[in-house]
């Protein structure tokens, strides 16, 4: 049965564009929505370009309310039936309850190796600890912060004069490789871990 998959996005959607051109053929999954919580994000016109369906639950009338944002967010999703959500760039913090209620479906991608540098500024924090590589993980997502089980990861070394936008474009160009090549494995059912080279 071919797995239905939700994207969620906050911005210029390369990762999602990534997964998307990649579900096509005999890929177990095909796309059902891209969703923003914001209207300008540039991903949402790149998925309607590939005509696929997109919403936008823009987060900043909800204020601190991130119960009621939430529970905006799954009436969209619960009308696209999602199998997979794809976390793609999506910059909100979820909540225990929103990732309990979608758990075991749900995954992202970090720029990191986790579980080394979890949140925000992974790449500088990856130079200023003198690491050797850097590079992305795809994960299921749990309560916890970038804390749930590594599918995959690829690495990236870090170059003499790196900054972390040199660094960032490097492991962005991985995390378009991964990223798609975990989604496949896992709409089959397979969950084994997968480290690129």
């Amino acid at each position: 049965m071919t797995q239905r998959v939700a994207i969620l996005i906050s911005g210029g959607g390369s990762n999602m564009v990534s997964l998307v051109d990649d579900m096509t053929g005999d890929h177990p999954a095909r796309p059902v929505l891209v969703l923003s919580n914001t209207a300008e994000a540039g991903g949402l016109e790149k998925a309607r370009a590939r005509g696929i369906m997109t919403a936008v639950v823009d987060h900043r009338p909800f204020g601190a309310n991130r119960a009621a944002f939430e529970d905006k967010l799954n009436d969209v999703l619960d009308a696209a039936r999602p199998d997979l959500i794809c976390l793609a760039g999506f910059m909100r913090v979820l909540t225990e309850g929103f990732v309990t209620r979608w758990q075991g479906k749900m995954l992202n991608i970090h720029p990191s190796l986790l579980p080394k540098y979890k949140g925000l500024n992974t790449h500088a924090c990856a130079i200023a600890a003198g690491d050797a590589e850097a590079g992305c993980s795809v994960h299921e997502v749990t309560a916890e912060l970038d804390g749930g089980q590594v599918l995959g990861q690829a690495r990236v070394p870090i170059l003499p004069g790196d900054t972390p936008k040199k660094l960032a474009d490097r492991v962005l160009a991985q995390e378009h490789v991964l990223y798609p090549k975990i989604l496949r494995r896992v709409a089959a059912g397979d969950r084994s871990r997968l480290d690129l080279p």
